[in-house]
């Protein structure tokens, strides 16, 4: 009886530390969001009440996907700190029981976000009620149902022939009939291969990507550059657009398009300027000492990173415990799975974090989905549901990409390692090999072009560019034609 109390008792704890965690997850999601929601009047109408809805299941998508991200660095340290402190009292509760509890909620609160909350934003934001019916809430809520029970009837029948075709033997066909035990663990299966094939097309881009991101964020050494020459001949063109703008409002005729496109130049102008005069402002150690160093961190998380997964393929060929699905589960604090404890445990944690980071900038960077980049206080509801679905999908496949290159040796829990394609030898091999090729083949490319454009301007032959480009990301000079000339 003294026993069942105590189970009650730390049941109760780890539902009240779950609880809070999660409310700190999604206090920050709603700032994150309302940064970049589209401001709205304030006005309290159906439409209002329909945004307010869509925000909040929206607000509890993005919580839930910041779980996915924090799930596995949670665990690793808490994994390490049990082994560090196996008899403290007050750590107690950081046993195996409140983390197994936090991957079957995050992928509980993942598979409802993913197929029933963000579906009903979508719909419910975009119904309007059936013809002839009375307008208002309920009528949205009764279109809304309706199409979700259309999608689910689409998706639950694309499943069942897939699955159909796939396995045709006689406890398949059985298992065609069970719901709960065989479709939605098929069905996130398939979503969680999806996801991690999105985090193989993005996380290489990211890598490469993130070092131009910085480049543009921190102050580039002065090498070869007169800068105050350069202001000056930017003063220059802007007084001479501003005179030609003030000309042309003056004239009818002159008006419209034509000052538009005038405006615009001067506004690039203006940019241009303000970032050379914040490099001449720029301290010797910023520009000398900063930008060097957080180029050395990247480069070395990403060479870090590939050296990972060129070892997790030599351990992939020779032992059948590599396996993603084929490791054993041990017991939280039972052993350490890092060789050198604490040291590695930490580094996994940040690569993880570097990794997530990486995927995230490359995802906005592919063409296909630079519509859903956020902007500040100028983001639709339509679009934030998107992103909060995109950002799900990347989080939630963010263990098993880790667990799948070798990131980390810590065993996947709940759901996450019950998917089919984590046993499948060429599956795995064939994703590791993916990253570490894709990924090499963009920083070669990034680094012999960023070389190529920094030996091209030390030797003066950048005037010669033909192609007009208003501005350069990497140095913020202004390209050589036109209204604005490489000095």
């Amino acid at each position: 009886m003294e026993a069942d109390d105590v189970t009650i008792r730390e049941q109760n704890f780890h539902s009240q530390i779950c609880f809070l965690l999660f409310a700190v997850l999604y206090i920050v999601s709603y700032f994150i969001i309302t940064r970049y929601k589209r401001k709205t009047d304030d006005q309290e109408d159906e439409d209002a009440v329909v945004n307010r809805i869509s925000l909040y299941l929206c607000t509890f998508t993005l919580a839930v996907s910041g779980g996915a991200v924090f799930l596995l660095p949670f665990s690793i340290i808490s994994s390490e700190i049990l082994l560090s402190f196996p008899k403290n009292y007050y750590i107690q509760w950081l046993n195996g029981s409140l983390i197994h509890g936090l991957w079957n909620l995050v992928s509980l609160f993942s598979n409802l976000c993913l197929f029933v909350l963000m579906p009903f934003a979508y719909f419910f934001l975009e119904s309007e009620g059936f013809a002839g019916s009375k307008k208002g809430i309920k009528a949205r809520v009764l279109e809304t149902f309706v199409m979700l029970f259309l999608l689910a009837l689409l998706i639950l029948g694309i499943v069942w022939v897939a699955s159909a075709l796939i396995d045709n033997d006689a406890a398949s066909m059985e298992s065609l009939y069970d719901l709960w035990e065989f479709y939605l663990p098929y069905l996130y299966s398939c979503i969680s291969l999806m996801g991690g094939l999105l985090l193989l097309m993005c996380t290489p881009v990211g890598l490469s990507r993130m070092f131009t991101v910085m480049g543009q964020l921190l102050v580039k050494p002065t090498i070869l550059e007169d800068l105050d020459e350069q202001i000056y001949c930017i003063h220059l063109q802007e007084e001479a657009l501003q005179r030609r703008l003030n000309g042309s409002s003056t004239c009818t005729y002159a008006r419209g398009g034509f000052a538009h496109q005038l405006s615009k130049e001067l506004d690039s102008i203006r940019n241009v300027r303000n970032k050379l005069e914040r490099r001449k402002r720029a301290s010797g150690w910023e520009k000398n000492l900063l930008y060097p160093m957080v180029m050395l961190i990247l480069l070395a998380g990403t060479t870090i990173s590939v050296l990972l997964v060129a070892l997790n393929i030599l351990y992939l060929l020779v032992d059948e415990t590599a396996m993603p699905k084929g490791s054993t589960e041990h017991g939280i604090g039972s052993m350490s799975l890092s060789t050198f404890g604490v040291t590695q445990a930490v580094l996994e944690i940040i690569l993880m974090f570097y990794l997530m980071a990486s995927s995230v900038l490359g995802f906005y960077s592919l063409r296909l989905f630079e519509g859903l980049t956020p902007r500040k206080d100028d983001t639709t509801m339509t679009t934030i549901i998107g992103c909060c679905v995109s950002i799900l999908v990347l989080s939630s496949a963010l263990p098993v990409m880790s667990r799948t290159l070798g990131i980390t040796r810590f065993d996947l829990l709940g759901d996450f390692g019950r998917f089919n394609w984590l046993g499948n030898f060429y599956i795995v091999v064939s994703y590791n090999l993916l990253f570490a090729v894709v990924t090499t083949l963009c920083l070669v490319r990034k680094f012999t072009s960023a070389v190529r454009e920094e030996l091209l301007k030390a030797l003066g032959l950048d005037k010669l560019q033909l192609s007009y480009s208003p501005t350069d990301p990497e140095s913020g000079k202004l390209s050589a034609n036109g209204h604005q000339k490489t000095l």
